[in-house]
């Protein structure tokens, strides 16, 4: 089933995950273990990310230097299609600019098509580790909206090359990325809403949005969306603070802002046992809060690390 027809079809907020495919050279036992300690609160679907090659420079042994491409998390349409059937669960691989040609995103989603996989979440994608700004591939989308309408395209029957014989319509339910508080590379939270507009304008069926700490960060971005005319659900995107050293990532990587509060009861920690514990208990607050504005669903965030998500589950789910 696709993503907009359970949450439509649903009278109640819903569990959803994102996963993460596991390092070059491990195998699919940390995604199943991720999956069989989370099944018994029913999720409605497990979102598989998409992580660019990047190019890495080293010296041989000559003192020549060298660079090459490497992808250190492949398989996202692989372990989708792993995951649906096996579990039983509806499955939302990612799909990203950055690294893919617009042909090579065409391959991909005709194997998605066969393997009956109807959701995809369409992405720009992060920059190259060692960029300045996002450079996409030769050939390839600059812009989640453009890498949205080739999916709608394809849902149109209209393939990259008219010569294509037997081209069907494929059927993709499609999401999109929000930022309650702003993409790190927008100018301003105008511009960042605008962009959004475009996507719902293009024929996004939802949103998906960044983590994000405070709640009145949400609100008010589900307001903004709402005068723009964005109707499409929004759905709260959630992880919590682990670690300590969060304080400082978290915001640097994701544009967002920590709390006082937060921060407060994180710098009081005497160890990361004790920080792990405060993002469960702030969390849980934060979802018993989104479960009363009837979010549609809440979708967490959990990098391959799902005991703090299972204690918030027994809590809310």
């Amino acid at each position: 089933m696709k993503v907009h027809e359970i949450i439509r079809q649903s009278d109640k907020t819903l569990l959803t995950l994102e996963l993460l495919p596991p390092v070059k050279g491990s195998n699919f036992d940390g995604i199943a273990a991720t999956i069989e300690s989370l099944i018994e609160f029913k999720p409605s679907y497990v979102n598989i990310t998409y992580h660019r090659a990047d190019i890495v420079t080293v010296t041989n042994s000559k003192g020549k230097t060298e660079r090459y491409v490497t992808k250190k998390r492949p398989g996202t349409v692989s372990i989708a299609a792993a995951i649906k059937y096996k579990y039983n669960l509806e499955v939302v691989p990612h799909l990203v600019c950055g690294g893919f040609t617009k042909e090579e995103t065409e391959d991909a989603l005709i194997d998605l098509n066969f393997l009956s996989i109807q959701n995809v979440l369409a992405l720009r994608g992060d920059k190259r580790k060692n960029d300045m700004h996002f450079v996409n591939e030769e050939n390839g989308h600059a812009h989640a909206v453009d890498l949205l309408k080739q999916i709608k395209n394809m849902n149109n029957g209209i393939y990259l090359h008219s010569e294509i014989a037997n081209a069907v319509p494929t059927d993709f339910s499609v999401g999109v990325a929000g930022y309650s508080e702003m993409h790190g590379d927008a100018d301003s939270m105008e511009q960042d809403l605008a962009y959004l507009k475009q996507k719902a304008d293009a024929g996004a069926d939802y949103i998906v949005t960044q983590m994000f700490f405070d709640n009145a960060a949400f609100i008010r971005f589900v307001e903004q969306c709402r005068n723009m005319g964005i109707t499409i659900p929004i759905i709260p995107g959630l992880k919590p603070i682990s670690v300590k050293r969060q304080l400082e990532i978290l915001p640097e990587t994701f544009h967002l802002t920590i709390p006082e509060e937060l921060r407060k009861e994180v710098e009081k920690c005497k160890d990361d046992k004790e920080v792990k514990q405060v993002g469960i208990e702030w969390t849980v607050a934060q979802c018993r809060e989104l479960k009363k504005m009837n979010a549609p669903a809440l979708h967490f965030y959990t990098m391959g690390k799902p005991d703090n998500i299972v204690k918030i589950c027994k809590e809310i789910f």
